[in-house]
């Protein structure tokens, strides 16, 4: 399993996938406090961890960037200590646009696309399905897609592909 978090100053969004698969096995977006409550009981279910992390681009930036940072770095700290055998990976959102899109200038649009022509292609409304037939995107919304862009990121760096 392996578990992916797009971090913010005040909620987060994760998604847990299979590895070899990359189907979804549990996401959301949740308060930072939530999910370091979650990362204390469940962080053992994942082999890998990946984190996005925040980037330099040379402009000022406000409060939020920095909580933003200080959350990766409890749920990196969280994640070391009760689950050691996980490895975390820090990944910038650089090279989740060069992975999934291969153009530094694309944007969460092109990614999304990316992941659904990628899992889902052809199927309408994203892939998501409805509540009563769950495609394999039921549930995402827009935190959650940048959260598994991560995700799969890392579970194709670690298969090799």
């Amino acid at each position: 399993m392996i578990l992916g978090i797009d971090p913010g100053n005040i909620d987060s969004a994760f998604t847990l996938i299979e590895a070899e698969t990359c189907k979804p096995v549990e996401l959301g977006k949740v308060r930072n406090e939530d999910l370091i409550d979650w990362l204390t009981v469940f962080a053992h279910k994942a082999d890998y961890v990946g984190i996005e992390m925040v980037a330099s681009y040379g402009m000022p930036v406000g409060k939020e960037v920095f909580d933003t940072c200080v959350a990766v770095g409890k749920f990196s700290q969280l994640i070391a200590i009760y689950a050691p055998t996980v490895s975390v990976t820090l990944i910038y959102r650089l090279a989740v646009k060069l992975h999934h899109c291969h153009d530094s200038k694309a944007k969460d649009p092109n990614i999304t696309r990316a992941l659904v022509d990628r899992f889902t292609p052809g199927s309408p409304n994203y892939g998501k399905g409805t509540k009563a037939d769950p495609g394999w995107f039921y549930g995402f919304h827009k935190d959650v897609w940048a959260a598994y862009a991560v995700t799969v990121l890392l579970a194709d760096q670690v298969a090799g592909r």
